[in-house]
């Protein structure tokens, strides 16, 4: 325990953290209850002012500390065991890039983004593998479903985290998916437009369109190729962050994913050589980066296909050139205001026009259409949900 006051310099992956979170980070050993006590009374001073524990920091500010503290230690955990060689490997066979501040991978189908109940072998458990000396542990900042691959970020610092996490809530990270369906949408290029909800029996662990009482849900789709009536290749881009998004999406305008037995059943699985496994990679993200050694700029990282896709695609015929996984160019995301009014309205709208009829929950969604449509000759639209008027 120190007996004397300490002083500690607010580093710049500190910045606008809050006091509170601070003593988490640098001091856990002293609580929360502990520091509130220490600002009331004023005993933590920042650049020699009084300051509260939801006040935030700025880089370069002096914070003084007071000494003591220390809460008694609780029962040592025990001790996570050590990486092997080949994890080690595994983990590093992952990486696409590597900045001061993220780590990006290239993960691969199969492998689950975190554990959890029957599940010991994840991302999350090899991170240890990037950790430098008595550096932090790299954290995950968004996931992907187990057997989706592609462009996966981890930031390195929990400063680096921050703002990363913020730039995926606030939707101005750009992600571009590729997937191959079954069959071949009627509109070449739309905006699917379908509140998603947890499907009722399924213990929350699949989705579906639920007009009601869903939370909204867009994505855009191009198809950028098409093997006759039979699949197409097509880019994905979430506009919003529903879980099991475009999967559930594409099933919703009847073309699942190929390999999607969960949302399309035995229609995602094609006849022939034709992999089973799931065509879903996440091709490509646009995100900003901080401040530091690698200059600030856009972080924009392209993942190769894995071997299945890869396969699939030569077998095809379809050329990876023809697609540059480009995101499209929108407003710059909402405020949080904007957002809680625009949920507001959202709220008012479904209580004046709750249905009285049932069935209406499972209505199908709205396709916007954005391009013009396949020629003659493609897949039935037989039950599928009607285009609306090119914008």
């Amino acid at each position: 325990m120190s007996d004397e006051v300490r002083q500690f310099t607010v580093a710049a992956d500190d910045n606008d953290v809050r006091l509170d979170r601070w003593f988490k980070r640098h001091l856990p050993q002293v609580g929360f209850a502990t520091v509130s006590r220490w600002a009331r009374t004023g005993q933590i001073r920042i650049d020699g002012k009084r300051a509260k524990p939801e006040d935030r920091l700025a880089t370069g500010q002096v914070l003084r500390v007071p000494p003591g503290g220390e809460q008694p230690r609780a029962k040592a955990a025990r001790p996570k065991p050590e990486l092997t060689a080949e994890q080690v490997a595994e983990a590093e066979a992952m990486v696409i890039v590597k900045t001061p501040s993220a780590i990006v991978l290239n993960k691969p189908p199969g492998l689950a983004t975190q554990g959890g109940t029957k599940t010991h072998s994840h991302v999350d458990g090899l991170l240890d593998a990037f950790v430098e000396g008595d550096g932090p542990r790299p954290r995950l900042v968004h996931r992907l479903d187990k057997d989706t691959s592609g462009v996966l970020l981890i930031a390195r610092t929990p400063g680096s985290a921050a703002f990363f996490s913020r730039r995926f809530s606030g939707r101005s990270a750009k992600k571009v998916y590729w997937a191959l369906v079954a069959g071949v949408p009627d509109v070449a290029n739309g905006m699917i437009e379908a509140p998603l909800a947890k499907q009722p029996g399924t213990g929350g662990e699949k989705m579906h369109v639920d007009e009601e009482s869903g939370q909204p849900a867009k994505t855009r789709y191009r198809v950028v190729e098409r093997a006759g009536n039979a699949a197409a290749w097509v880019e994905l881009e979430p506009l919003t962050g529903r879980t099991h998004q475009l999967r559930a999406h594409m099933a919703a305008i009847g073309h699942p994913i190929v390999g999607d037995g969960k949302y399309g059943g035995h229609d995602a699985f094609l006849t022939g050589s034709i992999s089973r496994k799931m065509h879903l990679h996440a091709r490509r993200l646009i995100i900003d980066h901080p401040a530091d050694g690698a200059g600030g700029k856009k972080l924009d990282v392209i993942a190769p296909l894995p071997e299945h896709f890869a396969a699939t695609m030569v077998q095809m015929g379809f050329d990876e050139s023809a697609s540059d996984a480009a995101p499209t160019e929108g407003p710059p995301p909402p405020t949080r205001e904007s957002k809680k009014q625009a949920a507001k309205a959202h709220a008012k709208q479904l209580r004046k026009s709750k249905p009285t009829r049932r069935g209406r929950k499972d209505a199908p969604p709205k396709v916007a259409k954005k391009g013009p449509s396949k020629k003659p000759g493609s897949r039935p639209a037989g039950g599928k949900p009607p285009a609306r008027g090119g914008r």
